[in-house]
């Protein structure tokens, strides 16, 4: 799959647009839009909701479509998105990832420039750079979600001897907790590997721990040696915790694998704040049933996972598009919409103070840590080395042998530096 979707992204990117941005009198009101997202699960189609209901609320008449496609991090929407591109038949608007992914899109021009309902300086400044190409914007994000989180079940590790986890968990006390839970006959680890970037997401977080914010800026200038001793250490702790993940991983998705947290059928879990939004929305209670510290190593930055949604260059409802855009930025929709996704607002102007405990905590971090940019979801790197980064993660839990996986890493760093035709 994760091939079949290289191949798509690189076509998709190879298909041209007109460069017009801004709707023109030529383009007629109209009472539709299609929205394509990836959000199906229960606080993810929530959180959509938000965004069309604040749409619908400031346009009334107009009746947008959800044309949601399920798939963890859009693997399947991403596949249909990029046969209606090359079909020249785009919806309006479209769920995509900050960085080089909305940059990739802008490069080719099939989405627009969204200037006129974008506002730059009330804006995180990290993230607002991640959506310019040439000085001007091409997306609006819905949130921040922090990649760099640990979650476990409370009565779960109560019920082995396990200490909570508290401020300065170590990689090294983890795996040790790792080890008692499994001797206590309990599932230490779960994962949703049925959704292939948990996986990837459990490697990333592990090297970031390796090699900290300086070494992921390294990553993302691609200096950093695959061969190198912080790399080496990764692998290592990497195959560690593999050993201990839920042997029925391979038939769980990312939001099944947080159900079975919750329910208590597993300990720890390592997956973006996205679990947040689906662990309360499935009853569970912050610091009663569940709780959460950043991942090992990697408290003194936050890795974001910034959603976008991009309107298309040849939108059949441009006016509406960009509409729906103007919405999503409004402070009261960012708090609203974070609520239920479990993300945070990455605007000035919006009060967190009624926002549950993690994700003031969450916000707070957001404001005042380096933020890094996510290479599972495809923001800090090209789709090119995005794909080795998933091979090269494959290739390590099938075979082991970190000289493989330097191999496919530094195959990738090279298709990621020929220039694009």
């Amino acid at each position: 799959m994760r091939a079949r979707l290289a191949v798509l992204v690189t076509i998709v990117l190879a298909v041209g647009g007109c460069t017009g941005d801004e709707p023109t009198s030529t383009d007629k009101a109209t009472d539709d839009l299609e929205v394509v997202s990836w959000w199906t699960s229960g606080s993810e189609a929530a959180a959509l909701d938000v965004l069309l209901t604040a749409f619908r609320t400031e346009n009334p008449g107009v009746d947008p479509v959800n044309a949601a496609v399920a798939g963890g991090a859009g693997s399947q929407a991403i596949v249909a998105l990029a046969k209606r591109l090359q079909k020249n038949d785009p919806p309006d608007v479209w769920q995509t990832f900050a960085g080089r992914a909305v940059r990739g899109y802008a490069e080719r021009g099939v989405v627009r420039d969204v200037t006129s309902v974008f506002d730059a300086a009330s804006m995180h400044p990290t993230i607002a750079r991640s959506l310019l190409r040439d000085g001007r914007p091409y997306g609006m994000p819905t949130g921040a979600h922090r990649g760099n989180v640990l979650w476990f079940n409370l009565a779960t590790l109560a019920k082995a001897g396990v200490a909570v986890p508290a401020a300065g968990y170590s990689l090294t006390a983890l795996l040790d907790d790792l080890r008692r839970l499994k001797d206590a006959g309990v599932t230490p680890l779960c994962l949703g590997a049925r959704d292939p970037f948990t996986t990837v997401e459990l490697f990333e977080n592990v090297l970031l721990s390796a090699v900290g914010v300086d070494g992921w800026r390294d990553l993302t200038g691609d200096t950093l040696d695959w061969r190198g001793s912080r790399v080496q250490a990764a692998l290592r702790s990497f195959g560690e915790l593999l050993g201990y993940a839920d042997p029925r991983a391979d038939g769980l998705t990312w939001d099944a694998a947080m159900k079975k947290l919750a329910s208590g059928g597993c300990a720890f879990a390592s997956m973006n704040d996205s679990a947040y939004g689906e662990l309360v929305a499935g009853g569970g209670r912050e610091g009663t049933d569940f709780g959460v510290v950043p991942f090992p190593g990697t408290g003194g930055g936050f890795l974001a996972v910034v959603d976008v949604f991009v309107a298309a260059t040849r939108a059949d409802n441009a006016r509406n598009a960009l509409a729906f855009l103007s919405v999503i930025g409004r402070p009261a929709v960012q708090a609203a919409f974070s609520r239920a996704k479990g993300s945070v607002p990455v605007v000035r102007d919006v009060d967190v103070s009624a926002l549950p405990a993690y994700q003031r905590a969450a916000s707070a971090d957001l404001w005042n840590l380096p933020v890094l940019m996510s290479v599972t979801h495809g923001q800090a790197m090209s789709p090119e080395f995005q794909e080795g980064f998933y091979d090269a993660v494959r290739t390590f839990v099938r075979t082991r042998d970190p000289d493989s996986f330097a191999d496919t890493l530094e195959d990738a760093v090279a298709r990621d530096r020929v220039p694009p035709r």
